[in-house]
């Protein structure tokens, strides 16, 4: 952020918006909120681990006292453990705002836990992703009354993670892995729409907390998209019955529309990539293969590519540096599975090492020149 004011204020001077004397003291009068605006890491690391610690506690606190308690006093803690988070961070609000941040958080976390064992003291009747549905209701209103970064990180991921425990519900009689393929081609676009979501104003705290989760979930998803889709879906290779072909058809097309619909309310006309992004998918849903066709490695190496090229577009470094570990993990894996079998163990060892210092370096050092590129676009 000091970079960007900093850029802005030279920038008006010369344009002549702005004299010396005004820039002087912006530059002051910045130089004066900057201590108090950013948090430090070390400051960012201990509220994380003092979440992470206090949450631990209170959980084995619990846990160890369940048994001994009547249902009266079990629904009553459940309830106190939800509270007393919201208040404590209420009462904190106004002196250390990152503190409060982190106990709203904690108290937006154990509704979930609290949704769990109230259903177990009530006995109610067991469909999980109800509670996950409650759970995500809960924490979209701490976010509409808080509007803070780590309720809308609870609610970016509850929503999603509710969907798809749905639809894993409602498929778990079925015998063929279709239904698990619907729900890892959601994932990996909804990763896809995350990542890409913020654009060069970095000063949205909405779009870079949707671009962090997209970024922790779309090489794992990519991963698995990948593999359980190496068998084709919908009739390739399956014998599911008519009616959950059918199912598993509107199935795909939700799992495409909606992380679409939220790429265009994020994006909107700029959302056109992700139409690309879909079509690629597409490609690579319902070309049927036998194991792992070496087309699909290149494949993968053309969406890396189309990442890449995205990034330096919209002068984003984040998506070069994805697209470069995506293409670096598809040519290994191609090493791995269509080459390395097929040498000896001396001239495989060797190939490898040159595939890490030759292709490294020449990857490295095309990553380095288009991120300066992406920087020029950006400024």
């Amino acid at each position: 952020m000091a970079q960007t004011w900093s850029a802005l204020v030279a920038k008006w001077m010369e344009a002549g918006v702005i004299d010396a004397d005004t820039a002087e003291r912006i530059r002051a009068f910045e130089a004066r909120q900057a201590p108090a605006a950013t948090l430090g890491w070390p400051v960012a690391l201990a509220l994380s681990f003092g979440a992470l610690l206090l949450g631990s506690g209170v959980l084995l606190f619990v846990s160890a006292h369940w048994d001994a308690m009547s249902p009266s006093m079990r629904f009553a803690l459940v309830l106190a453990m939800v509270a007393v988070f919201h208040v404590a961070g209420a009462a904190t609000v106004g002196h250390f705002p990152s503190l409060a941040t982190t106990l709203h958080a904690l108290g937006t976390i154990a509704l979930g836990a609290g949704i769990a064992l109230a259903g177990q003291i009530f006995n109610l009747d067991e469909h999980w992703p109800a509670g996950v549905m409650m759970w995500a209701i809960g924490a979209a209103a701490a976010w509409l009354l808080r509007r803070d970064p780590a309720q809308l990180a609870l609610v970016a991921i509850l929503f999603p993670a509710w969907m798809v425990s749905e639809w894993m519900e409602y498929t778990r009689p079925w015998s063929s892995g279709d239904a698990f393929r619907v729900a890892a081609c959601f994932i990996f676009l909804l990763a896809l729409v995350y990542f890409t979501a913020e654009s060069r104003d970095r000063t949205s705290t909405t779009r870079r907390v949707l671009m962090w989760i997209g970024g922790i979930a779309l090489l794992p998803a990519a991963g698995t998209v990948s593999q359980n889709f190496a068998r084709g879906f919908l009739g390739s290779g399956t014998t599911l019955p008519p009616i959950h072909t059918l199912v598993a058809g509107i199935g795909l097309v939700l799992a495409i529309a909606v992380p679409l619909a939220i790429a265009v309310w994020l994006q909107r006309a700029k959302a056109w990539p992700i139409l690309l992004a879909v079509a690629w998918t597409l490609v690579l849903v319902f070309i049927p293969r036998a194991g792992d066709a070496w087309w699909v490695y290149a494949w993968w190496c053309v969406g890396a590519t189309a990442l890449v090229a995205w990034g330096v577009l919209e002068g984003q470094s984040e998506r070069i540096n994805i697209g470069a570990v995506i293409f670096a993990a598809t040519v290994l894996a191609f090493y791995f599975s269509e080459i390395m079998n097929k040498l000896g163990r001396s001239a495989s060892l060797v190939g490898l090492g040159l595939l890490f210092l030759g292709g490294g370096w020449m990857l490295e050092r095309a990553r380095r020149r288009l991120i300066v590129r992406a920087k020029g676009a950006a400024s």
